[in-house]
């Protein structure tokens, strides 16, 4: 029998665990947990969750050895091609993943059960939408309880986005500093004097504490019911719904609308990009510096999955505003600091894997980029070759040379940078790993796009 491997990040649930067999991934459901996991099968949860598009659907697996003798049943869910964190997602994702915890606890509680915990970690984004991922998450719901996880919910999603919306900034950085959530007073302390007016932040916020003991009676016992928690997921709900999607603008999010080189540079670009992907193998892709996505798009024509990674968190809000109204579920996009990509966090630095560790795929675009992380974020020629090397089988890049205005404007206070930035030397340093396939220079301009294939 085939090693099984315990996945590092689920072991704090009793319930059962996630393991990896021969490449794929199952979940075992221990014998503590049976009543529930029969109960969600057997009163039409189940069904009406994943026939919904709200929960990612399994099948119970026979033949395989039980990890242990606590073992009830295995379960085989189906495969979620790249897993994701809410450090990685913009607003927008992190507020659908909110109304979407909303509604399954509303859902649930049509059938006797209820969410245990709320968190965004029980969350991916699959074929272009939010999709609930954790099986065990579900125990029989008590009317006179009040909800467990509501502390959980507003931590690690309602005060985010409150932070977020209010500060008006990418507070990426500080959920991978916060994995169990922002707590109450952080939150507090962060958000403007302004925001105390908004009855929302003063419940959720500053009286947590106190909605909390409001919630028992003098002589101490619990005084909850369904309708009264059906109202606070409806307040929560309100609460979520009003940050708006209105599209504002970043220093890149009209990147390619404004690009200083013109129309006909992305037209020939475009045309000399498709003729390049069309040479290669593209069922999965990473494009890295992926802006608003207008190349993104373009691969995912023809690409199973495609992950959009940029930095500039307005444009990937921008981006997943525009998949949720096309309906393009093959495109993942992800707030990514390509210089800085999310690391390995959590319990023995192995909780949460690092990004380049989850995202394996068989082809890398980097268009308009590397003057960026050469010039602009002073990583070198030959480090960024072999960062390249390292995670790209297959390479589309773009090279921007010297006299190009942008990069004119940005060696104008890095002069120590303009001796090393030079085409012959890209080429010296990228040759050393890669083999070139095609060198295509972009008429009008004295860019150059390469694909070139790892040796």
């Amino acid at each position: 029998m085939p090693e099984i491997n315990r996945h590092p990040a689920s072991f704090r649930d009793p319930s059962g665990f996630v393991f990896n067999l021969e490449g794929k991934i199952y979940r075992q459901i221990n014998k503590p947990y049976s009543a529930a996991y029969d109960l969600l099968m057997r009163s039409g949860l189940y069904d009406r969750l994943t026939a919904r598009g709200m929960m990612i659907p399994h099948t119970e697996v026979t033949g395989i050895t039980e990890t242990d003798a606590k073992a009830y049943k295995i379960i085989q869910p189906e495969p979620v091609p790249f897993i994701s964190y809410p450090y990685e997602w913009c607003f927008q994702q992190l507020k659908d993943a909110a109304l979407l915890t909303l509604m399954m606890v509303k859902t649930s509680m049509e059938y006797g059960m209820i969410l245990k915990d709320a968190t965004p970690y029980n969350i991916q984004f699959h074929k272009g939408k939010p999709v609930f991922i954790d099986t065990l998450s579900f125990e029989p719901y008590e009317p006179s309880r009040p909800w467990t996880a509501y502390r959980q919910f507003c931590n690690m999603f309602l005060f985010p986005l409150y932070l977020e919306f209010y500060l008006r900034g990418n507070i990426q950085k500080i959920l991978s500093a916060y994995l169990e959530g922002i707590p109450a007073d952080i939150t507090s302390r962060m958000l403007p004097l302004k925001s105390g007016l908004n009855l929302g932040v003063w419940l959720h916020v500053h009286l947590q504490n106190k909605v909390a003991q409001n919630a028992r009676t003098k002589n101490g016992k619990e005084e909850f019911s369904q309708k009264k928690l059906q109202n606070l997921i409806h307040h929560l709900e309100t609460i979520i719904l009003s940050f708006t999607g209105k599209r504002t603008r970043s220093q890149w999010s009209d990147y390619y609308q404004e690009t200083i080189l013109g129309k006909e540079y992305l037209e020939e670009k475009e045309k000399i990009f498709r003729t390049l992907l069309e040479k290669v193998p593209a069922d999965s892709v990473l494009d890295l510096g992926a802006n608003d996505g207008y190349f993104t798009k373009i691969i995912a024509e023809k690409a199973k999955q495609v992950i959009a990674a940029d930095n500039d968190q307005e444009c990937i809000n921008n981006l997943y505003r525009e998949i949720k109204r096309s309906g393009n579920g093959n495109i993942l996009p992800l707030t990514i600091d390509i210089a800085n990509p999310s690391p390995a966090i959590g319990f023995h630095n192995r909780e949460r894997a690092a990004f380049h560790d989850r995202i394996k795929t068989g082809l890398v675009v980097a268009l308009a980029l590397i003057h960026h992380l050469a010039i602009g974020r002073n990583i070198a020629l030959p480090v960024l070759a072999a960062y390249f090397a390292d995670i790209a089988p297959l390479l589309i890049i773009e090279w921007i040379p010297q006299e190009d205005e942008k990069v004119r404007q940005m060696l104008s206070s890095r002069e120590h940078v303009f001796r090393e930035y030079t085409e012959e030397n890209f080429e010296r340093y990228f040759y050393a790993y890669f083999r070139q396939a095609q060198k295509i220079p972009i008429a009008g301009t004295r860019r150059i796009l390469y694909l070139m294939e790892r040796n």
